[in-house]
């Protein structure tokens, strides 16, 4: 399954991640400079980035985003 992420929605996956990781992780600051830019290869790598989280931190940030939309 690849699913695709809007800008917007790489912002609040960073704010949220910053909350749980901190604001100098890598994965945060992929995430906001692809939310910034836009750009394909600035996206491609904040999703690695993001992969690269354990498994726990990326599934604490899913559910509180998840949380948001309810």
């Amino acid at each position: 399954m690849d699913l695709k992420i809007d800008q917007a929605g790489m912002a609040s996956l960073a704010k949220t991640l910053t909350f749980i990781c901190g604001a100098n992780n890598p994965a945060v600051v992929a995430l906001k400079a692809a939310a910034e830019s836009g750009t394909p290869a600035d996206t491609k790598k904040a999703r690695e980035a993001f992969l690269k989280l354990k498994a726990s931190d990326r599934q604490a940030a899913m559910t509180m985003l998840k949380g948001f939309e309810e």
